[in-house]
């Protein structure tokens, strides 16, 4: 196919609220030796976007500053130097930056198949959730069956993820939500206990888990007077892991309880990370999860569908904390 000259795509005009995002056209984006141009049909929209758009976030150094870390889409074209992967192939793909564009480029180990049996929306909502789960969570975490996970923002598109990978690998699950239709859709998904945290205090129900010792691994991403909490709720060896920090990354700890119980503090975020590592990431999605895809026992759960030019609105509907999944966007029909 011929490719356009210029393409559709989503600026960051400003630092600022939703309404800095404007529709506006910029050059298709040139394919590197080590990369593969994908003519996008959807774009996720996560939280680091809505962080990059307020200025706290800046992309790698060389990334372009339009927002967007995972797609999916047809692959369009190919770097010299890449092989295993063809023309025509419909795809998902992790990013460091672009997704909320027409076109946008992607290194070729963080470029998946998509699992049979999802839609091309589906498919989008897969790289940066499941990976930064997966990594997270079975990784750094390193949850086993038989162990009992807590997940935090339970009901957001990694929360959802979370908890459905877990149960299906043999792992016991407590979810945290904000509201009593939060905490269904998490039972729903898989979660042996669901905790409104309006109306229950989670360090109390963790501590009663696992035979009175505790949960084994904390996903948390609210941060602030969590993270003194978290270590409360921990058992003995256990495992806290921080993807984000909604409410701060600053407070006052305990750290000699960290000591006698041996907890590991740890955490990570994906974007900065080297390609090569992300290719890792994504291999092993591909071995361990797409199955489970496949058999249909896992599956992204997808809240709504924006047009990109709606972007601003999609972002709107992400910080008001609404929201129960993935928010997405479609880009190309």
């Amino acid at each position: 196919m011929t490719l356009p000259n210029t393409m559709n795509c989503i600026e960051i005009t400003e630092h600022g609220g939703p309404e800095v995002l404007k529709p506006t056209t910029l050059p298709v984006p040139e394919v590197g030796p080590e990369e593969v141009l994908i003519r996008v049909h959807a774009a996720g929209v996560n939280r680091p976007d809505c962080i990059q758009r307020q200025g706290n976030y800046a992309p790698p150094p060389g990334t372009t500053d339009i927002p967007g870390l995972e797609v999916a889409g047809e692959v369009v074209a190919l770097g010299a130097d890449v092989q295993g992967i063809d023309i025509g192939t419909k795809v998902c793909a992790l990013v460091a930056g672009g997704g909320y564009a027409e076109y946008v480029t992607a290194p070729a180990p963080q470029v998946m198949s998509i699992p049979v049996g999802l839609s091309i929306i589906e498919a989008a909502a897969l790289p940066e959730t499941f990976m930064t789960v997966w990594t997270n969570v079975f990784e750094r975490g390193r949850l086993q069956p038989g162990e009992t996970l807590m997940v935090h923002g339970a009901s957001s598109g990694i929360g959802t993820t979370a908890i459905q990978l877990a149960h299906h690998l043999g792992s016991h699950v407590i979810a945290t939500a904000g509201s009593d239709e939060k905490c269904q859709v998490c039972l729903d998904l898989g979660a042996d206990r669901a905790v409104n945290y309006h109306d229950e205090d989670f360090v109390a129900v963790a501590k009663e888990s696992n035979g009175g010792k505790g949960v084994d691994v904390i996903l948390d991403m609210v941060g602030g007077d969590y993270i003194q909490r978290n270590i409360k709720s921990c058992a003995p060896d256990g495992r806290i892991v921080n993807i984000a920090y909604l409410r701060g990354p600053k407070a006052e700890i305990n750290f000699m309880t960290v000591m006698l119980k041996r907890l590991t503090l740890t955490g990570s975020t994906l974007r900065p990370q080297p390609i090569a590592r992300k290719g890792e990431i994504a291999a092993s999605l591909m071995e361990r999860v797409w199955p489970l895809i496949e058999d249909a026992k896992v599956k992204p759960v997808i809240h709504t569908v924006f047009p990109l030019e709606k972007a601003a609105a999609a972002h709107a509907l992400m910080e008001t904390n609404t929201h129960i999944g993935k928010i997405m966007l479609s880009i190309v029909e």
